[in-house]
């Protein structure tokens, strides 16, 4: 048998406690997000378990045990000499205040979905039929939402849109645009804020997400200019578009391939196909950092699921890479393809006939 080496046992077990406290603070977050609990103390002022109690409406007892663990994790800050909990402005940036450009709840959501799915998956494994994404929990497309809308809020309008050729000029003038796969459509909505002057189309073939975004559009005053509609990358109507956008959400499809030679015939005549997919490199030694780590465990749990679940099931994996990518636009028609801009977590593709 192997001899382990007992320093490195100690050390990944040493490793692997942190990962377990991750693992429990993040459902922590989610109970303290879903009652209120955040919002409650964002204004920074140090409260005790029992005046946050009587604050919120919630057990003294059960908030003394919540603040202490999220104490520990240094998610919260306690002072001794009071027995108070805060949130400092750094925590509540990204607890409690949804539209700050470090907001992070959503993201446990995200894992949420992935525990409470684990037995969907594991048959997936099984069986290899895939696992679409309408038959994921719900706590999955609120936590999508929740998370990918903090990286649009932070760079949609202010630099992924102006690194295409000619896009925002066109925007500004009036230009017609489809959102594919746009989920609870905060990227349309945030697109339309942005441009009064042009008219935007999300399509997606979850029907309670396309519900979801109406509600979101018309509470942010754009119902006029933004419409939503159940359809597939495949099959959804031709309309000229000066851009069809993807955000986040073509690795997840079957058939990329097909869904792209369905843009080319939709776009307008000098029309763009911008595709923004998680940021990877081309080999796996490249990503194992801890950027990959959370795109490829998502990528197991949600996205290559997904896409075998649906017809040729070619899997891109959230980790795709810009090589595969390229090949994606390349086989769909396309002659020009290029990363016009990326963050730590998103790159960004500017694709055209």
């Amino acid at each position: 048998m192997r001899q382990p080496d007992m320093q490195k046992v100690d050390a990944l077990v040493g490793r692997l406690v942190g990962d377990i406290g991750a693992a429990v603070s993040g459902s922590l977050v989610v109970l303290g997000d879903d009652v209120g609990l955040f919002k409650a103390m964002s204004d920074g002022e140090p409260v005790t378990a029992a005046e946050l109690a009587k604050k919120t409406a919630v057990k003294e007892r059960y908030l003394r045990e919540w603040l202490s663990a999220l104490a520990a994790a240094d998610y919260l800050t306690y002072d001794e000499k009071t027995d108070r909990f805060r949130l400092t402005p750094e925590q509540a940036l990204v607890f409690a205040d949804e539209n700050s450009p470090a907001f992070f709840t959503g993201a446990f959501q995200l894992v949420q979905a992935m525990w409470t799915d684990e037995p969907k998956v594991a048959d997936a494994f099984r069986t290899g039929k895939g696992l679409g994404w309408h038959e994921h929990s719900n706590c999955l497309f609120r936590g999508t939402e929740r998370f990918f809308r903090t990286g649009y809020n932070n760079s949609l309008v202010t630099e992924w849109i102006p690194a295409l050729d000619g896009v925002e000029d066109k925007l500004k003038a009036g230009a017609k645009v489809a959102d594919v796969g746009c989920g609870h459509g905060s990227s349309t909505i945030l697109m339309a804020q942005a441009y009064p002057a042009s008219r935007f189309v999300g399509y997606d073939y979850h029907m309670p997400s396309i519900e979801r975004a109406r509600m979101a559009a018309k509470e942010a005053g754009v119902s006029d200019r933004v419409s939503f509609e159940q359809a597939s990358a495949a099959s959804f109507p031709a309309g000229r578009y000066d851009l069809v956008a993807m955000f986040d959400c073509l690795h997840d499809m079957g058939d990329p391939v097909g869904a792209g030679k369905h843009v080319k015939e939709t776009l307008a005549p000098g029309g763009t196909w911008m595709i923004v997919e998680p940021f990877a490199h081309d080999h796996l030694k490249d990503n194992l950092n801890p950027v990959g780590r959370v795109y490829y465990g998502a990528s197991t749990m949600i996205c290559t699921p997904a896409s075998m679940s649906q017809e040729v099931g070619l899997a891109l994996g959230a980790q795709a890479g810009e090589t595969r990518l390229r090949k994606v636009a390349l086989d769909a028609g396309f002659k020009h393809f290029h990363r016009a801009t990326e963050t730590p977590f998103n790159m960004v593709f500017e694709v055209r006939a």
